[in-house]
């Protein structure tokens, strides 16, 4: 009888469906109903597919988002982080090529005395995914029972792996009928999914890293910002603070793109092997407003200070070192990582076919070729090559010769090689004017009070 009571109070589907596709605004309970009964099966398949559209095509306005998000992460179960003597702090970044970010960030902040459970993705699209670089360590575990997670963290400061199972389950269902549906692109549903999944964690604060330019999913300036602001004030009103920065993915952020090419890039830039100035800029940044959301320092200026020392002394490295070898991976990584991670076995340099001034990169089409090397899906259940890839890719503002090399490409065959030789020759813009290149953090987005 109860059930029957429950039932007969539960708003009908279609009528919610009916009032977000003529403008609507819908209630929490009401949002928290529909999600709830999509997950229990109460709700089918095609009214969760219609639900989508009408947002998609109506938009959600800020507690619409909220209860959306609140509803997704209260689906499955939430980390608590309760004992440890520091803030837990996290970074999430919309995707790019050569976004290594993480790998230096998560232990150079852990190094500075927060704890930064990182749970990350996998590649989508264009992009490369953190968990596919990890996956090319060898015996790194990405799903470690929560028990062990949690000891990671509490033991050395910092862990990253994937998302579990039990962590915001409505988000997969909703995002898997989002990506066959067209409503992939939404503000407000992509804020929902992103934050769901931070607030699961149990975080206490969070800096996001918006990417705009040619190789990010937010092309245009202004989308970038919107979707910062969004995040902003969504997160806000659910009770997780905070910051977002804009920054730029107008080329590769690191010179390399490729699973393990991107971890050697990581290894050498937490040794001092090679440090490249606009992935640098980035990390700082990001680390420096971790700090200071989470009040271990004052401003920006003393958390720039704070990650300089971490990565000049070597504390972030041997944090890095140490999360590699509890979650799996060898102990000895930064001291062997030529012999450790997977080589391609064809590696040639793909000359530039013309004398002048690197003007542009397009982004998007270098992290295609390199799904198309193998090193991205085209498929969910396409295996990735981890050997695959580029290296060495100058940059924007390079002065080339006609045989200068614009990079060199990793393939597992020749003719693999050649092809992605060409859709790199083709990415590249070479003129005779150097262009005017924009800072690669380009604005900071305050947590909402």
């Amino acid at each position: 009888m109860r059930e029957d009571a429950d039932a007969a109070r539960r708003p009908l589907p279609q009528e919610t469906i009916r009032r977000k596709r003529d403008g609507g605004s819908l209630a929490a309970a009401e949002i928290d109903a529909f999600v709830s009964g999509a997950l229990a099966g109460r709700v089918a398949p095609e009214q969760v597919a219609a639900f989508l559209m009408a947002a998609f095509l109506r938009g959600l306005d800020r507690d619409e988002t909220v209860a959306l998000t609140e509803t997704m992460m209260r689906s499955g179960s939430r980390l608590s982080w309760s004992g440890l003597d520091g803030p837990v702090l996290d970074k999430h970044s919309t995707g790019g090529v050569g976004d290594v970010v993480s790998l230096m960030l998560a232990p150079a902040v852990a190094a500075c005395g927060a704890f930064v459970p990182m749970i990350s993705g996998r590649g989508l699209g264009h992009s490369g995914g953190t968990l596919d670089k990890l996956e090319a360590i060898p015996g790194y575990e990405i799903s470690p029972s929560p028990e062990r997670f949690r000891k990671v963290v509490a033991e050395i400061g910092c862990a990253i792996i994937g998302q579990t199972t039990d962590l915001a389950p409505a988000d997969r269902l909703l995002y898997g009928i989002r990506d066959v549906t067209a409503t992939v692109e939404s503000i407000p549903l992509i804020t929902a999914s992103i934050l769901s999944k931070k607030l699961s964690a149990g975080l206490g604060r969070l800096v996001m890293d918006v990417k705009t330019g040619s190789g990010a999913f937010m092309v245009d300036l202004d989308d970038a910002r919107a979707l910062a602001r969004s995040l902003v004030e969504v997160a806000a009103g659910a009770g997780l603070p905070t910051s977002a920065l804009i920054t730029d993915m107008d080329q590769p952020l690191a010179r390399a793109a490729g699973n393990s090419l991107e971890i050697r890039t990581a290894v050498d830039y937490l040794t001092g092997t090679v440090r490249d100035a606009r992935l640098h800029a980035v990390v700082l940044a990001l680390g420096s407003e971790m700090l200071r959301l989470g009040g271990l320092v004052a401003s920006r200026a003393e958390g720039q200070v704070r990650i300089e020392r971490a990565l000049s002394g070597g504390a972030a490295a041997e944090c890095f070192g140490r999360m590699v070898a509890a979650l799996g991976g060898p102990s000895d990584l930064l001291d062997h990582v030529e012999d450790i991670l997977p080589r391609a076995p064809v590696c040639r340099p793909v000359n530039a076919d013309k004398a002048g001034v690197v003007t542009n990169i397009e982004t998007r089409a270098v992290g295609l070729a390199v799904v198309s090397l193998g090193g991205g899906r085209t498929r969910a259940s396409d295996a990735v090559d981890p050997r695959v890839g580029f290296s060495a890719l100058l940059p924007v503002g390079t002065v080339v010769a006609a045989d200068t090399p614009l990079g060199f490409v990793h393939a597992a065959t020749l003719d693999a090689a050649e092809q992605a030789a060409v859709s790199l020759r083709k990415a590249y813009g070479i003129a005779d004017v150097a262009p005017v290149e924009r800072h690669p953090v380009i604005e900071i987005m305050e947590a909402a009070s």
